[in-house]
């Protein structure tokens, strides 16, 4: 017998405000995203629904710019792609070496360290990064790791990492390349065959606009034949690349259920990645960068200093800004939301409080939000600035 009733606020509506995501993510999603994620729903083994799969993972090879058969999307956000990508790649006991320049670095190292793997770490200050790839090299040397984890762009530092050669220096030392692209696929200049990466993974929720719940993966045939030569089942079922992969019809064989697929996001996926194909993946990176360029420009007209100091590794996707002696952080972010219904985030783990992480990713970026979240952020500092000299009377 049912004793407790039902929660009296179940029966008001919902009430969700309308807001500008320009934060590190979500974004908000083009129309044409919101649209196809209202279409019926179909069963997880119907033909209609896996030629949708089908065309979400052609898309996501243009995307990638790969011609891996083992491209799809894991049924989760970035972290599992993330756990995905380690957990079948690396065995138990094998040695991963791991580039942290920010948050996700950090992250790869506890998942491995939970696989019961070698884990070593290169760590860089927030801010930093690989410019040269000496360090990488003599760690490889040194470990001789199975896989060498990178991450492109650092939505926590605002970090873009140069990948361009770090293939070849990885296969000269047996070791497979693993990058995340969460915060840049799509947004910045990456393209995994000409690279030469392994493996790679994104998330759903950034520069392709949809809502978050599904990790895009790629693995090149060096990392299948990993995958395949395998001592040991990888430790999640549920993420197991073998059996996700024939879900996803990577492989001449016949498809069989794994788990029910998030339906409605793959319609959503397929929907997202059609408007990178209708603009042109390298028309949507020009635009990225032509909204960061406008954004730092107008940021430093605000006498704010932006925190990656060489303009070479800073993510178009998301820019990192130094928060001024005085200022309040939160107020300015507060302000931003409650005045404005913009959001922007603080920094996080040492750069709390320290720094501001400004999103300009997928449908958002354009001269119009960099021209909204500018007008705000002005009014934001002008309202400090007011409060310090009343407080001097």
């Amino acid at each position: 017998m049912a004793t407790i009733p039902p929660p009296a606020v179940l029966c008001e509506p919902m009430k969700i405000p309308k807001k500008t995501l320009l934060g590190p993510g979500p974004s908000n999603p083009h129309p044409a995203i919101i649209e196809a994620m209202t279409q019926p729903i179909l069963g997880y083994l119907h033909p209609e629904f896996l030629e949708i799969m089908d065309q979400t993972k052609a898309g996501l090879q243009y995307v990638f710019q790969t011609k891996n058969k083992m491209t799809l999307a894991v049924s989760g956000t970035g972290h599992s792609g993330m756990e995905a990508a380690l957990v079948n790649l690396l065995e138990p006991g094998e040695t991963v070496v791991i580039c942290e320049h920010g948050l996700w670095g950090q992250r790869a190292s506890e998942m491995g360290t939970r696989m019961g793997c070698n884990v070593v770490k290169l760590p860089k200050p927030p801010g930093q990064y690989f410019e040269n790839f000496d360090e990488i090299e003599a760690a490889l040397k040194q470990h001789k790791p199975a896989v060498l984890f990178v991450c492109h762009g650092d939505s926590s530092t605002g970090v873009v990492q140069p990948l361009e050669g770090l293939s070849d220096l990885c296969h000269r030392y047996n070791c497979l390349l693993l990058v995340d692209t969460v915060a840049s696929l799509g947004g910045v200049p990456f393209f995994a065959d000409e690279y030469g990466v392994d493996c790679v993974y994104s998330g759903s929720q950034k520069v392709l606009g949809c809502p978050p719940g599904l990790a895009p993966i790629t693995f090149s045939e060096a990392a299948m034949n990993k995958i395949t030569n395998r001592k040991t089942k990888p430790l999640s079922f549920y993420l197991d690349m073998m059996l996700v992969g024939n879900y996803w019809g990577c492989f001449d064989d016949v498809r069989r259920y794994h788990h029910t697929a998030p339906i409605n996001l793959v319609y959503g996926l397929r929907a997202a990645v059609t408007e990178v194909a209708k603009e042109g993946l390298e028309n949507v990176m020009a635009r990225h960068k032509r909204s960061a360029l406008k954004l730092h420009k107008g940021l430093e007209e605000l006498g704010l200093k932006l925190f990656v100091k060489n303009p070479k590794f800073r993510l178009p996707t998301l820019t990192t800004v130094e928060v001024p002696e005085n200022v309040d952080w939160k107020f300015v972010v507060d302000h931003l939301m409650n005045k404005h219904r913009i959001e922007i985030a603080g920094g996080l783990g040492p750069t709390a409080g320290k720094i501001w992480r400004i999103g300009l990713m997928g449908y958002n970026s354009t001269e119009e939000n960099v021209d909204k979240v500018l007008a705000a952020l002005g009014e934001a500092l002008s309202l400090c600035e007011q409060a310090r000299e009343s407080a001097k009377i």
